[in-house]
């Protein structure tokens, strides 16, 4: 199944039930996944979040719809407003999202590493129902069998990179277990005069707390020493070269899992992204990691 957009998503938008007068809606850029329409309904404004599930990316909306609700009653993230299936509507916030350099500014890095400290402590406490386990080595194993199937250009790179995934989970060992975010892109964190929101709920679950802390180095550049207060920020004692170590290998599984992402994406998604460019930076940005990772 891929994630093909069949139908107008401002008709779509506009034409949900929920609504008395909607006016003003427009497509907002972003979503590889999804697609996001703003509008205004009553003198308030709502996010529409309109995407099927994407089962070759473990992406379950009945899963992105519990974590929501939860992440909303620990404080994280906008009130779901309505939902149905295929359909999100979330209240809107006034706030920006952050870019890759806003991630690395010193002042700001310690406010985000306290949010997903949060996100990790608190909405598990929230959740209701069913929810998805997001196990890493699990998801690049997965994709490997859909890339083989799917005939993709890349599968005389899989036994190499599946050899690599099985020294990477032998690495991390034994996990603690939290309710990540798995996808911390910079643009899924919003910041509005007051406070920072985290959003986009699509790929949580459980997991280590090593794949998000990963995640946020990788997808936004941080330093050797970024990562080093980092993670004795998150953990709140000083950090261990056994620690390091094991976020290492976890930080290059986070990058592995990227890069096999964007590919099975060149080959089931129809959204206009430029999947064959994110791969090869992705894979780049994998390569690096593992060259540092293995010079430990």
């Amino acid at each position: 199944m891929t994630d093909k957009i069949e139908f107008d998503p401002l008709e779509r938008a506009l034409t949900l039930s929920v609504w008395r007068a909607p006016t003003n809606a427009t497509l907002l850029e972003g979503g590889i996944t999804n697609v996001n329409v703003c509008l205004e309904d009553e003198g308030k404004s709502y996010v529409v979040r309109l995407g099927e599930d994407i089962p070759v990316h473990g992406v379950m909306r009945f899963n992105e719809l519990a974590i929501s609700l939860a992440a909303h009653h620990a404080g994280l993230a906008p009130r779901v407003h309505h939902h149905e299936p295929g359909v999100l509507v979330l209240e809107f916030v006034d706030a920006r999202p952050l870019k890759e350099a806003d991630i690395r500014d010193p002042d700001l890095l310690p406010e985000i590493v306290d949010l997903v400290r949060r996100c990790h402590n608190e909405v598990a406490n929230h959740l209701h129902g069913p929810v998805l386990t997001f196990w890493v080595f699990h998801v690049v194993r997965d994709y490997a069998a859909t890339l083989k199937n799917g005939r993709s250009d890349y599968q005389n790179l899989l036994p190499e990179l599946l050899k690599t995934a099985e020294t990477l989970e032998a690495a991390v060992g034994a996990i603690d277990l939290v309710l990540g975010h798995n996808d911390l892109l910079a643009a899924n964190i919003l910041r509005d005069d007051k406070r920072l929101w985290l959003i986009d709920w699509e790929y949580g679950g459980f997991n280590s707390p090593l794949f998000d802390l990963g995640g946020l180095a990788t997808n936004n550049g941080l330093n050797e020493q970024q990562e080093r207060t980092m993670l004795e920020q998150y953990f709140q004692m000083p950090l261990s070269g056994s620690l390091f170590h094991r976020y290492s290998a976890m930080k290059c599984a986070s990058l592995l899992r990227e890069t096999m992402w964007s590919m099975v994406s060149e080959i089931h998604s129809e959204i206009d992204f430029d999947y064959a460019a994110y791969t090869e930076e992705n894979l780049s940005r994998f390569r690096t990691a593992m060259t540092d990772f293995r010079a430990l």
